[in-house]
């Protein structure tokens, strides 16, 4: 089976996750996919298959040397975005793309454009596969999951190519943050892994955002609004006055690369109360605690203007896994080589976002990502070209190789 059957296959799989249930995983659609993978690596004859309660499936393929040699692992996640529809998704190839619109749905005029997506045209002349324009497609992260497992079919097809123990893991509710959170890496045992988990060809991560949430709280007063002077405070307005009191060029829509925000992502209120929810983002560990101390500044002024009316709750979600990768740099060393031979420019950057592999590297698994090939992630014009997944597959063997050969 090729990774392209692979992917076409996994996608009809609705794993959208949902942060509002409690549970892991957060939706049922999960372990229904992970229990279909798990018969897949059964029957491919894989040792050491796992699947346990919370939707975490890990398995091996064991060593064909008799050299001692580490153990890399291979992860990607099982759930889809909850932002838009993962169910019943209708994937298109077009073949040898002409640099054109293409019409994903011709009834809702839906067109996925190079004039609104000019990365489109990088991929002119390659067989790309589409949504049909009323859901996502799901290559964040099945795209990943396929790549895995055919490479692992492809070394077991290859006894030629000598490598070691081999760990893989597909685990539910990454796109709600929580897909680290019950990992369990001491079962997991590799001495580092890769999240396949990026997205066009040649990305290669190995730093995230520092990132916080903080929810702003202002207690207001209500009165009759005609008899409001020197009585009401409206909450509503108090919480206006801090959102303008933050840099204004310091939001998503004005940063890019190693640029921190803050964004703020809901207004909940009425004149009683209103709560702000931010969150902060910074790649460095002293701004992003700096960027912290700010919005507690700026509720400590609005409170010696309006006493007792604002608080702050600021919790920290994730850090940047650069730390935890520099005393380990030979593993992305191992992933630039293997890009290499893969006939992949390598592009390194950092990752505008969290990944699973952030949360992994600070519970002992450097974890740095590779791409996947899939662009426009969690919306209709989500796409993938099949030469990226193809590639992303020849890298996962290269790893393998380079590791055993090292």
């Amino acid at each position: 089976m090729t990774v392209v059957d692979r992917f076409l296959q996994y996608v009809k799989f609705d794993t959208q996750s949902d942060e509002l249930t409690n549970m892991t995983p957060s939706t049922p659609g999960q372990m229904i996919f992970a229990r279909h993978l798990e018969k897949e690596l059964q029957a491919m004859g894989l040792k050491d298959i796992s699947l346990d309660d919370n939707g975490y499936l890990m398995a091996t393929l064991p060593s064909n040397t008799d050299r001692n040699v580490p153990t890399v692992g291979f992860i990607a996640h099982l759930d889809t975005s909850p932002d838009m529809s993962g169910r019943h998704v209708c994937p298109r190839i077009v073949q040898s793309y002409d640099g054109e619109d293409i019409t994903l749905n011709q009834a809702e005029n839906i067109i996925l454009s190079p004039t609104q997506f000019p990365e489109l045209l990088d991929y002119k002349g390659q067989d790309l596969i589409v949504t049909d324009g009323t859901t996502l497609l799901g290559a964040d992260d099945k795209a990943g999951i396929a790549e895995i497992i055919t490479a692992i079919d492809y070394l077991q097809q290859h006894p030629e190519i000598k490598h070691g123990d081999i760990r893989i893991a597909f685990n539910p509710d990454e796109e709600i943050g929580q897909g680290a959170h019950k990992f369990d890496v001491p079962l997991f045992g590799a001495d580092w892994a890769y999240t396949m988990d990026g997205g066009a060809i040649g990305e290669l991560e190995f730093e995230n955002f520092n990132a916080a949430v903080a929810k702003v709280t202002f207690k207001g007063c209500n009165v009759h609004p005609g008899y409001a002077k020197h009585k009401m405070l409206n909450s509503i307005r108090v919480a206006n006055q801090f959102v303008i009191m933050l840099p204004r060029w310091e939001t998503p829509e004005h940063t890019e690369g190693y640029e921190g925000f803050y964004h703020l992502v809901s207004i909940e209120g009425s004149v009683e109360e209103t709560v702000l929810t931010y969150i902060i983002r910074d790649h460095d560990r002293d701004r992003f605690e700096r960027r912290k101390k700010e919005l507690e500044h700026l509720t400590r002024k609005i409170n010696n203007e309006f006493p007792g009316c604002a608080s702050i709750e600021i919790k920290d979600q994730y850090y940047n896994m650069r730390e935890k990768i520099e005393p380990v740099m030979h593993i992305i060393d191992t992933a630039i080589q293997a890009m290499k031979d893969a006939g992949v420019t390598p592009k390194v950057q950092p990752i505008r976002g969290g990944t699973d592999g952030a949360q992994l590297s600070f519970k002992g698994l450097p974890c740095p990502n590779i791409f996947a090939g899939g662009l426009n992630f969690h919306g209709r014009y989500e796409f993938v070209p099949i030469p990226s997944m193809e590639k992303a597959t020849q890298v996962v063997v290269e790893i393998a190789r380079l590791v055993a050969a090292e």
